[in-house]
């Protein structure tokens, strides 16, 4: 079992009762909250909005993780990376740390050279490096040319294909049947344990709760993922309650 449980909120405003703007101020508002909470990792995943939309929010949402984040005593710094879904072009535009990317997207090796590219001259460039800075704590060290990059993996397979293509992480799904969609086959526990057997970090993602998570970081999951547990819940008891694990 991993030393300390890396932990991945995944957004979804319309889960948010109310209008767009209700949504929208309700999102922001729980971004804040994982990042004072010390949540690893935070993927902006509204994949209905228009480019302008996605990259207006995600500005905000980088406004509001700066101003939620503040140093703390201990090793581990509070200020999450912060990652667009598959848009590397507005993660550079909004000063993200990186993207992540669907099984079928396209490599993460072809992600860090549009980085590498749209990076120099960049108004993300000075934004992007001081939030690198802060994270590579918890995170590695990462060069402010080169992205965060996580990929959704369904198989052993796909992990080991995400690994040999640079990817940062894998995030490994469904592993328990997902209640808004009973008809999805959940990969389980034993094929989780395969996939853990890469050279990268994986992360359970897929009908994850407090009382099965123990049993994906038993199995080799570096941590957890999810939309529900944290945006359901106090973000901070359920930090707290996962890392006590």
């Amino acid at each position: 079992m991993s030393d300390r449980c890396l932990l991945y909120y995944i957004t979804d405003r319309t889960a948010f009762p109310g209008n767009e703007s209700a949504r929208r101020w309700r999102l922001l508002e729980k971004i804040a909250e994982a990042a004072r909470a010390g949540v690893d990792y935070i993927q902006l995943r509204e994949k209905d909005l228009t480019t302008r939309e996605l990259e207006s929010l995600a500005r905000d949402a980088v406004s509001a993780i700066r101003e939620a984040s503040k140093p703390a005593p201990g090793p581990w710094p509070l200020t999450p990376a912060f990652l667009i879904n598959s848009r590397a072009d507005v993660a550079l535009a909004a000063g993200a740390d990186g993207v992540h990317l669907r099984s079928d997207d396209i490599s993460p090796q072809e992600v860090s050279a549009i980085w590498r590219k749209g990076y120099v001259g960049t108004a993300a460039l000075s934004c992007l490096a001081v939030r690198s800075t802060a994270a590579a704590g918890a995170h590695g060290e990462n060069s402010p040319r080169e992205p965060l990059i996580g990929v959704s993996c369904h198989s052993p397979a796909e992990v080991a294909q995400a690994a040999a293509h640079g990817a940062t992480f894998a995030i490994f799904a469904p592993v328990f049947e997902k209640k808004d969609d009973p008809t999805t086959r959940p990969t389980g526990l034993t094929m989780l344990q395969q996939a853990c057997r890469a050279e990268i970090p994986v992360l359970a993602l897929g009908g994850v709760t407090l009382s099965n998570a123990r049993s994906c970081l038993e199995a080799g999951a570096a941590g957890i993922a999810a939309i529900r547990l944290f945006q359901e819940n106090d973000i901070a008891e359920t930090v707290q309650n996962l890392r006590s694990f």
